[in-house]
């Protein structure tokens, strides 16, 4: 059975894994996971004001940000599904039935302007990871690596769907 502590050249015990080993670890997920975790950020502040839908015939948006909309909700690079439209003609009301009164939700300006600040941070927090990741320390080359592998992979998977 293997202790957790290692001897080193010294004789004296490390513990396993060791802070260098930690910070090398949190490097390579960092910057391998850094472009996924900048995507979600960005498309779901997108989503947070519904920019990602139409509304009525006065907003359509652009179809880039629709399908990378479907990549974050769905997993697929695609346009949404068309429903069909409802008929227009309405049902008449039966007798003694209240009509239907649309009450309106409470105000929540407040929480998306929240979320949107949550996900502008963790995109620029990632960012200022990546850059720390790539010009800093001694593991740049692997670091770049591992950018280009987190951020290729996730394209070929969803392109290969």
């Amino acid at each position: 059975m293997t202790d957790s502590k290692t001897p080193t050249a010294r004789g004296i015990a490390r513990p396993w894994p060791t802070p260098r080993t930690l910070r090398d670890l949190h490097l390579y997920l960092a910057v391998f996971f850094a472009p996924s975790i900048l995507f979600f950020a960005l498309t779901g502040a997108l989503q947070l004001f519904g920019l990602h839908e139409s509304h009525g015939s006065d907003y359509r948006p652009p179809s880039v940000i629709e399908k990378l909309s479907q990549v974050h909700i769905h997993q697929r690079y695609a346009l949404k599904p068309t429903r069909p439209r409802p008929a227009t003609a309405a049902k008449p009301a039966e007798k003694g039935a209240p009509a239907k009164t649309e009450a309106k939700e409470p105000s929540t300006l407040a929480i998306q302007v929240f979320f949107l600040g949550t996900a502008l941070g963790l995109a620029l927090a990632s960012l200022l990871g990546l850059w720390i990741g790539l010009t800093q320390g001694r593991l740049r080359k692997v670091s770049a690596v591992l950018a280009a592998l987190g951020t290729v992979l996730p394209i070929l998977l969803v392109a290969l769907q």
